[in-house]
């Protein structure tokens, strides 16, 4: 079905995120969305089966959220805010399970008497405990039941109810003689089959559970307390209460409570729950810190600048749910078969008595066993669970290598894509300028000697290169001298006096300026540029000294990541700002299939159009802040190197670490993930065209039957079995 309107405008829309309890199918979804869709304040309605969670996007000018909880109360669900969605979902696993004891504990006795028809009291005892079971653990089929057929629907609630309800009551007929004299009773029949689907609903529970772990972990990863540096000294308080400037504590072995600033100390923090890398990383004064990662060793004092809501973690936790919540568009397929799925049944169910009672003349209580099993083998679950499992393990695995889905269907998006758009700057390069080059006049030129020069001039200027060279200094153990008569002319350079010299250092207007000859060094200078490096001429005293050159270097993984892409089957392409000459230098070094040069960010986004246009599936790589058109416009956007704005990304996927090997990893994980879901999709309705038919009795004459409540069984576990294959998908870490 279709779970959008358009008639409402996004911009203006709210955006409401909540628990709901008593979901039980695929048909359960469709209901709920179409009851939320019918209020035309809504304009969007997505409900989760795997995640038991509902999104939906209204007019708050015509909606509040309270009216949204009384359409999901009034459709037969409870609906349950953000907060308690863990606590419910405790609670119902444990209501599960002890619905489940009490069926098996009253379905046993009755299993082990049933041949023990002839004994009054066998039968007295077997109707008490059958009754008690289908009134008790039974009931919730009944409530769903009711819930459905009042808004009009059908979902599994009432095909498990039918079932049940049929052997139950004619039992309970045949016990009091109604239906004539020598009637067979079959209470184990219902009892067996209320156990068995109970079973397979707890199972199912608990396998989701699993399937979910990597959001509870992050739940979890919080710190509770927080060591608060006040005038009286330290004392230690609920983290929740620190806020912005505080100054806290935090001493080895500890998690950091929230997002700041060191300013004092230093210490090796493990941040594998941000970036997924297991190597701590040292931080010291002036560097920033998250919340929930953990100090290895020293002891830290950060100054708090995120709290709450707009901590790292928090943020990440929130697109996850997001991620985990939305629905890929393969899902539309199991919501179409599921809407028509439970009518269909019933209709087969009653051709398969009919059939059998009419034209095939078998005994009544022969017809009608086999009509309930079509009834009860039937599972929509294993359609409704197929896709959002999937959509759940995989976001985990790629959370667990600092990958954040933010769109769930951005993982089937990214499986299938076809073109790859590279921004150079910060996603193929470091985005930071490196001296790659340092050349002296000749070789009575002592190159230290020349470097130094170079760090003294360059430390009274903030320029990008200036900085490059003062790294590039303090790598080779050499510190500025002290600089007289500095002057910094705007595009050209700087002139100062150092060592009874008067230096200039600048580009090569500046040494026109200063007279200086650059005849002896022309013919490296030119090879230089046309490698596309950026270069600064050293003079002393008037006379040319040397020449500094530097470029914005690859990153060490961007060739290998390329080079996977293109084994992959998709075609890459570099969108670069830079000039043509450089931009096909950096082209071939990193081995992409195609580069544009000279595009301003606007064209960017007009390049993934005519990349869209063409019919194929088009992905952008970008650092999320100057890429923003380009990444929205993308089938997928891909934000590399989040950081801590990762929630103002437009990417649908950010990589937290800046390396292009995760956008491989990201489409491995998607690639997996789709797989997972086509082949959880096959089984679900191989099981279905399966199962049904054998239960309808079409292979009876080979012997081969299935009793209702072992129809039940197996329709519990199909569900389960998706949700464990899901699991499976785990496996794919080990080949990232």
């Amino acid at each position: 079905m279709n779970a959008e309107r358009t008639d409402l405008n996004p911009a203006t829309d709210g955006e409401l995120t909540f628990g709901v309890a008593g979901l039980h199918c695929a048909s359960c979804v469709n209901r709920l969305e179409t009851k939320l869709l019918e209020n035309r304040a809504v304009s969007t309605a997505i409900v989760n089966l795997a995640t038991e969670t509902g999104f939906v996007r209204f007019d708050p000018a015509r909606l509040t959220p309270a009216d949204i909880f009384t359409i999901v109360h009034d459709s037969g669900y409870t609906p349950l805010e953000t907060g308690n969605v863990e606590t419910a979902t405790a609670d119902d696993l444990r209501s599960q399970r002890n619905w489940l004891i009490l069926a098996l504990a009253a379905s046993l006795p009755i299993m082990l008497t049933m041949g023990l028809h002839g004994n009054r009291a066998a039968m007295q005892l077997n109707f008490l405990l059958a009754t008690l079971v289908q009134f008790s653990a039974g009931l919730i089929f009944y409530r769903g039941a009711w819930a459905a057929l009042k808004n009009r629907s059908a979902n599994m609630d009432l095909l498990v109810a039918l079932g049940t309800s049929a052997a139950y009551f004619y039992s309970l007929l045949a016990y009091f003689g109604l239906l004539g004299p020598n009637r067979e009773v079959f209470f184990e029949t219902s009892a067996m089959l209320i156990a068995f689907i109970r079973l397979g609903k707890y199972l199912e529970a608990r396998a989701r559970g699993k399937a979910g772990e990597a959001l509870k972990k992050l739940l979890h990863l919080q710190a509770d307390k927080a060591r608060l540096l006040t005038e009286e000294g330290e004392k230690e308080v609920p983290a929740s209460i620190i806020r912005v400037d505080d100054v806290v504590l935090v001493r080895p072995g500890e998690a950091i409570p929230v997002d700041g600033e060191v300013i004092d100390g230093s210490g090796a923090v493990d941040e594998s729950m941000v970036t997924g890398e297991s190597i701590p990383v040292l931080k010291k004064a002036g560097d920033s810190v998250t919340g929930a990662t953990i100090n290895k060793n020293g002891v830290l004092r950060v100054r708090a600048t995120r709290i709450g809501e707009a901590t790292l973690l928090s943020q990440i936790v929130r697109m996850v749910r997001d991620a985990q919540g939305d629905k890929a568009p393969i899902q539309r397929f199991a919501d179409a078969v599921s809407a028509w799925f439970v009518p269909v049944v019933i209709a087969l169910s009653l051709a398969t008595f009919l059939v059998w009672y009419f034209s095939l003349q078998a005994g009544f209580l022969t017809a009608f066993r086999f009509a309930i099993a079509v009834v009860v083998i039937a599972c929509p679950c294993a359609m409704g669970l197929a896709t959002p499992t999937a959509i759940m393990v995989g976001s985990g695995v790629a959370l667990a290598r600092g990958i954040l889905v933010k769109k769930g269907s951005a993982l089937e998006s990214i499986s299938r894509l076809q073109v790859l758009l590279l921004d150079k700057t910060g996603t193929l390069t470091t985005g930071v300028p490196a001296m790659t080059d340092l050349v002296t006049l000749s070789r009575s030129v002592d190159p230290n000697k020349l470097l130094e020069c170079l760090a003294t001039a360059e430390a009274n200027s903030s320029h990008p290169l200036a900085q490059a060279a003062l790294k590039a200094a303090s790598e080779a153990g050499i510190q500025p001298g002290e600089a007289t008569d500095v002057e910094e002319r705007g595009g050209y350079g700087l002139t100062c006096s150092f060592g009874g010299f008067r230096l200039a250092v600048g580009n090569e207007r500046l040494m026109i300026e200063e007279q200086v000859n650059l005849t002896p060094l022309a013919d490296r200078a030119r090879e230089l540029a046309a490698a596309g490096k950026s270069l600064i001429y050293v003079s002393a005293a008037g006379t040319l000294v040397g020449i500094a050159a530097f470029s914005d270097t690859l990153k060490p993984s961007s060739m290998r990541a390329v080079a996977e892409l293109k084994q992959m089957g998709i075609k890459t392409c570099m969108i670069t700002g830079d000039h043509a000459d450089v931009a096909e230098i950096v082209a071939r070094q990193v081995g992409v299939d195609m580069f544009e040069a000279e595009v301003l960010p606007g064209r960017k986004q007009e390049v993934v159009k005519e990349y869209q246009q063409q019919g194929r599936i088009t992905g952008m790589v970008g650092d999320g802040i100057n890429d923003a058109p380009a990444l929205a416009q993308a089938d997928v956007g891909i934000a590399i190197g989040g950081g801590t704005d990762v929630a103002k990304e437009t990417g649908d996927i950010v990589l937290m670490r800046d390396d292009l090997s995760d956008a491989v990893r990201a489409i491995k994980i998607g690639r997996a993930t789709l797989v997972k879901v086509k082949q959880n999709l096959f089984w679900a309705l191989f099981y279905n065209i399966l199962g049904i038919p054998v239960a309808a009795g079409l292979l009876s004459r080979y012997g081969i039957t299935l009793k209702p409540e072992y129809a039940g069984l197996a329709m519990a576990f199909s569900s389960v079995s998706v949700v464990f294959n899901s699991i499976l998908l785990r496996r794919v870490n080990q080949e990232l």
